[in-house]
């Protein structure tokens, strides 16, 4: 699939680590120019320099917090207008903290969708024009396999991702059309700083050992191992191409078979 990309630009949010991070990469090893988005300006620019010795072509960065969406789309508005349509946009946004439902407050809520919900839409309806234009766009959402099955432990980070893969459903139906592509990505347990955070809250819950509960976890997966980040990027690399035209509306589960024995 090398260079079925040329020509073509995408903005990956979350990008400064992760499962953002693989995915700007294999966009970028795809002949796509990459504009990566994140709060840490100067972990963003480590990962552009990544990113020409991949594919040197024109990657750039926006230093921007998600927690400020009228400041994102600000951001992403004035950007556009320096590089043109940005074709393929990948929604990445770390999920909220652990915690039972019972337990969250309202905030958690409110903070949750518009990290997730608010800043989706706002960067969809920022692009849509350019990705028309030029006659072509992909979205990709990456959200997490509790959209099929409530992780315990994750009320808030539940809740929110369903309404996340609704919204991105809802969407591929009215974007089709036009030939824009929208579809969901479920990543299963994925070795990632933040997989390793929850590990060490549920740890520390339970009186055991973050190991111990990584233990626990891959046991439940077929595989019998955790997911690398790149594994979920080679996916995100196949919808962001034009051999996924006609391919849209999905929940992909890329979680080593777990859900499919649940």
């Amino acid at each position: 699939m090398g260079g079925v990309l040329d020509g073509k630009r995408a903005l990956v949010c979350g990008s400064s680590q992760g499962i953002g991070r693989a995915c700007a990469i294999e966009l970028a090893r795809l002949g796509s120019a990459v504009t990566v988005v994140a709060r840490d300006e100067s972990a963003l620019r480590k990962v552009v320099g990544e990113l020409s010795g991949v594919g040197g072509r024109d990657h750039r960065s926006i230093a921007a917090d998600f927690a400020d969406p009228p400041a994102l789309q600000a951001k992403v508005a004035a950007h556009l207008k320096e590089v043109g349509a940005i074709h393929i946009l990948i929604n990445n946004t770390g999920g909220p903290p652990h915690g039972a439902l019972t337990e969250a407050k309202p905030e958690q809520f409110l903070q949750a969708i518009s990290n997730h919900i608010v800043c989706n839409q706002l960067l969809v309806q920022t692009l849509l024009p350019g990705m028309k234009s030029v006659g072509y766009g992909r979205i990709v959402n990456i959200i997490s396999t509790s959209v099929v099955a409530p992780i315990k432990g994750l009320g808030v980070s539940n809740t929110t991702r369903g309404a996340v893969a609704n919204w991105g459903r809802t969407l591929a139906g009215e974007l089709a059309p036009f030939g824009i592509t929208v579809n969901n990505i479920l990543p299963g347990y994925t070795a990632t700083a933040r997989l390793q955070s929850l590990f060490q809250a549920k740890a520390e819950k339970a009186g055991t050992s973050a190991k111990e509960i990584e233990r626990q976890t891959i046991a439940l997966i077929p595989m019998g191992r955790l997911a690398g980040p790149e594994e979920i990027a080679a996916v995100v690399g196949f919808l962001a191409s034009p051999g996924a035209s006609y391919l849209t509306g999905v929940n992909l589960p890329v979680d080593g078979g777990r859900t499919a024995v649940q």
